[in-house]
Order: C-alpha cells, then structure tokens, then sequence
C-alpha cells in the first residue's frame, strides 16, 4: 500500500500522470477506465479542473519541484508517466526530480530521438515516441496489407493480415510459412469462428485473417505477398 495521500490510501499499481495534454489524459484515462487509481498532475489550472471529476486525484503543480512532488506523494508511486507536451526542459527536470525521489518505473514521452536520448540518460526506464509510433503504425495501415500493427523496440513486431493465395488451403506445415518467410502465424480469425490458435496441421483458407510475429521487415514482407 502507498502511504496516505489526499486523505486517501493507494494500492501498488497506482499511476501518477504529470502532463494531461492530448496523450497524458489519454493514458490517465485508459488506466481509470482498466481500474487503476490515478494521480493527474499539470501546471495548467485549467486542464487540472477539466480532469476533476474523472481521475481519482488531480492537482496543479510544479513537476520540476521535487519538494511540490514530494508533498502530494509522487515518491510513493511504483509507477510515473511524464507526459510533457513541447516544453523540453520541464520534460526532462520532471524526469530528473523523479530520478531523484527515487521512482523505479519512470515512463516518458519524447518528441525526437534526441530528447529521448536525453530523458534516458536523465533517468527514464521507457521512452515512448507516440508521433512517431503512430505514424509508422498509420502507415503500415494505410496500404491495405495489414489490419493491425504493432512494432516493439527490438525490431519485433505483431500483424493481422489476409492470408495470401499462395498458402490457401494448405496446413501451416505444407506452407512452410517459418521457413519460407521467416515469421511464425500466431493465430487465425475467419468470419464466425473463435479465434484459432495455430499448430502445423491448421488450415488455411480463403479469406482467413492471420496474427503474424516475427522481424520487422519479415512481417512487412510476408503480409506483401499477394499471389
């Protein structure tokens, strides 16, 4: 349990969210809507009063202070997401401050590499570039090839994409889709059926959709295959 805050007791998995721009409310949002408590920071007034009555605490505050930070808890917090629209040097004095206070899983947002680079070096254990993801992830979409996609820092990524023609009605195992392609079907969802978890004798058809892992450029290039 985290120590008494507000007047109130916070489980392990509760979350401080300094900055409620566009993403910042975002991800509060989604962590009330999961069950999780929520502390909003920002030092808009106005955004702080937009957020009242959703999250479970809000307040408007200096994030580069570590005492302000200090005074509503955060150093009681397992988790902290530093959401910082485009003032680059409170992003990175946030991360700081929290380097300091102790935070053992510090999340943050970055614009560029660069300045991701720097929240790294300032004491961030995740970087996440939600521009940047979203438009690659947009741009993946956008041809049609793929239905969903997702990339991970280690140039690992997961897909749904129609089975193309070449391995209709065969088994995984006749296709050789991990030998040919280099990535492995994880799943099928065909129209009116559970989701099916795949194994060597599963059937392809026609119109099947598939749940691909595997590199990058293999998945980019499997879910390319048209004939």
């Amino acid at each position: 349990m985290l120590a008494n805050l507000f007047g109130k007791t916070f489980e392990n998995d509760s979350v401080a969210v300094i900055g409620l721009g566009r993403f910042g409310s975002a991800v509060a949002e989604s962590l009330t809507s999961m069950g999780h408590e929520v502390l909003g920071i920002d030092s808009n007034s106005a955004s702080v009063q937009q957020w009242v009555d959703v999250l479970t605490h809000v307040a408007q505050a200096d994030s580069t202070d570590i005492r302000a930070l200090r005074q509503l808890g955060v150093d009681q917090f397992r988790h902290v997401v530093v959401s910082i629209g485009t003032d680059l040097e409170a992003s990175v004095l946030t991360v700081l401050a929290l380097q300091e206070l102790g935070v053992p899983d510090i999340w943050a947002k970055a614009l560029s590499k660069r300045h991701g680079l720097i929240l790294e070096r300032t004491g961030a254990h995740h970087v996440v570039y939600p521009e940047t993801s979203m438009g690659e992830r947009v741009a993946h979409l956008v041809t049609g090839k793929m239905f969903e996609f997702i990339e991970f820092d280690d140039g690992f990524a997961i897909a749904s994409t129609h089975a193309p023609a070449v391995i209709h009605d065969k088994t995984l195992a006749e296709a050789g889709v991990r030998e040919r392609y280099g990535v492995t079907i994880v799943g099928v969802k065909r129209h009116r059926t559970d989701f099916i978890y795949a194994k060597p004798d599963t059937l392809i058809h026609p119109g099947d959709l598939l749940i691909v892992a595997g590199e990058t450029r293999r998945v980019e290039k499997f879910a390319a295959v048209m004939a």
